[in-house]
């Protein structure tokens, strides 16, 4: 796939349940290894088109391909190709960490699934829980766990539905890192998100979904080409509230 042939293509999207329309032509391509954030408020779509993407949702009318195959008349071939992580976390919280992993890759048939986990667990930071039960995990930890579980067979697209929600700053973080380092590996990745700011610190391109349109489309240099420019003023810069909370729980880990 190149910049010519985008991994996801996306034409004319309409969905519609009963009179309210949700997705009224929804256009967008995602280049390979990218990032690409999908933004827009609470029930402007973004979960409908994540779910037609990954064949778990039939669309009225338009048309989509992901990898090259059509959703709609080549869904065993898409889903070969895809994760997807939702909103909440899909993990057993009755097995350890490992044991969800193992569970997953040999779902996927995967070769060795205890080596597969194994490794999954060093490259997220979660060997030293592997063992425990998932229901001792904190939030961020389950959202890592998930996104794991998502990586397993190196899936070359992955579908990210608000996989912030809910969770803490310093979670928040360490999954923003985690995303960071799919597209550095060549993944591509759809996240959606209501979040701004998540979607100025993750994407390549960002792509605002309002009242079932796609509105704005481009980098982030290009949207903000869309407001008049910048004025140059003189402001004392104060420490923002997020670096506040990472210098102090770092200072809190010290004293522990």
């Amino acid at each position: 796939m190149t910049a010519d042939h985008p991994t996801i293509r996306v034409r004319g999207l309409t969905k519609a349940y009963g009179k309210l329309e949700v997705l009224r032509g929804v256009d967008f391509d995602v280049a390979p290894g990218s990032i690409f954030a999908l933004l827009g408020s609470n029930g402007a779509g973004k979960t409908t088109v994540v779910r037609i993407l990954a064949t778990l949702l039939k669309a009225d009318a338009g048309t989509a391909a992901v990898g090259g195959f059509d959703v709609a008349t080549q869904p065993a071939r898409v889903r070969e190709s895809i994760s997807l992580t939702g909103q909440f976390a899909a993990v057993d919280e009755i097995l350890s960490g490992r044991e969800n992993l193992v569970l997953v890759a040999r779902l996927r048939h995967l070769r060795n699934p205890g080596a597969v986990a194994d490794g999954l667990l060093d490259r997220f930071s979660l060997t030293d829980a592997g063992a425990r039960r998932v229901s001792t995990y904190s939030g961020g930890m389950r959202r890592r766990l998930d996104i794991a579980m998502s990586l397993a067979g190196s899936p070359p697209v992955i579908f990210l539905d608000e996989p912030t929600a809910g969770l803490d700053p310093s979670a928040r973080l360490e999954v923003w890192q985690t995303v960071r380092g799919f597209a550095r590996q060549g993944t591509t990745v759809l996240l959606t998100t209501q979040y701004l700011d998540e979607a100025e610190q993750l994407a390549d391109r960002i792509a605002i979904l309002h009242q079932g349109r796609i509105v704005v489309n481009g980098t982030l240099g290009e949207l903000k080409q869309l407001l008049p420019p910048a004025r140059i003023e003189y402001v004392q810069k104060q420490p923002t509230l997020e670096e506040i909370f990472l210098a102090t729980i770092a200072g809190g880990r010290e004293q522990e």
